[in-house]
């Protein structure tokens, strides 16, 4: 009995102590954020497998968001890497929306693998018309990033002899030839890419410019610009590995300084808002919709 009573006493103290105050939060989601058609291609592909087979190798992370590629691995999606490709036999791998080299293709038919090509048709396309110039005999550049996945499948196309680069200044120490074709990975800035481009022909070099870039990616941050200006705060969701997320969660901030970057709902905090606050959700073209609405679904019940 003497246990008891001090039981009792916590519990009806908890009891009459207020509720913590509710910070009435007014979320919405833009609708525009979320995964671009690409990897939704992608997705849905192994999605279909996985459902009815179980088991799938896919070269590389999927999609460069880690709750996306724990959701599938959980369905059976195996992650691997060239290496471990290399010593597969008789299997199923997808290739994932940034594409391949040709070389990858190769090793596939050496091994017998079954390759699900899951290549956005617009980096597709790009490989086709970098493997034409290269062809042709043209001095192949392509601005962007050169461990990217989707670069490494461009650059292949050239047999590896294409310059790749993200500022001009590191083409400094090499002589530019006479003529160059200029290229870019798809999910670069259009705009800079033009500066890029008048950057090479102040140097003296005649450059043909093929403006590659992908315009469901491109106008991603002039219509998030727009966006986030209609909230008290942002919380903008993308996995950590994103180049398109790092690029667009900047230019969020730029426009709304009170914008936060989170990879998961564990990764809120309360701090940032105040009660009443008008609280806008975006991502990157890697950030799946479950994600987004499970922040959402989070900041509502604060």
């Amino acid at each position: 009995m003497n246990g008891f009573l001090p039981v009792v006493k916590e519990r009806l103290y908890r009891w009459l102590q207020p509720a913590p105050e509710s910070l009435r939060l007014q979320v919405d989601i833009d609708p525009a954020s979320g995964f671009c058609f690409g990897v939704v291609y992608a997705v849905e592909m192994a999605e279909e497998i996985l459902r009815s087979e179980g088991k799938l190798y896919c070269l590389g992370d999927i999609v460069h968001n880690d709750a996306e590629v724990e959701r599938l691995a959980d369905m059976g999606l195996i992650i691997i890497d060239h290496a471990q490709m290399a010593k597969l036999r008789d299997e199923k791998v997808l290739i994932r929306a940034h594409g391949e080299p040709p070389q990858t293709y190769r090793l596939a038919i050496e091994n017998n693998l079954q390759l699900i090509d899951a290549s956005c048709p617009v980096i597709l396309k790009l490989q086709q018309r970098i493997r034409h110039s290269y062809e042709n005999g043209e001095n192949v550049y392509i601005y962007g990033k050169k461990d990217h996945a989707e670069v490494v499948g461009l650059k292949g196309q050239t047999n590896n002899t294409a310059r790749v680069f993200l500022d001009t200044k590191e083409l400094e120490t090499e002589g530019l030839p006479e003529n160059l074709t200029l290229y870019s990975q798809t999910t670069k800035n259009k705009r800079r890419f033009r500066e890029v481009a008048q950057e090479l022909e102040k140097k003296g070099t005649k450059v043909k410019a093929h403006d590659t870039i992908c315009r469901q990616v491109s106008h991603r941050d002039q219509e998030l610009g727009s966006f986030v200006t209609y909230f008290d705060k942002v919380v903008f969701v993308a996995g950590k590995k994103s180049s398109n997320g790092k690029m667009l969660f900047n230019v969020c901030k730029k426009k709304n300084p009170n914008t936060y970057f989170v990879s998961s709902k564990e990764e809120l905090r309360k701090e940032w808002f105040r009660t009443g606050d008008k609280v806008g959700i975006c991502g990157a073209t890697s950030t799946p919709q479950w994600l987004m609405q499970e922040i959402k679904e989070n900041l509502k019940q604060w």
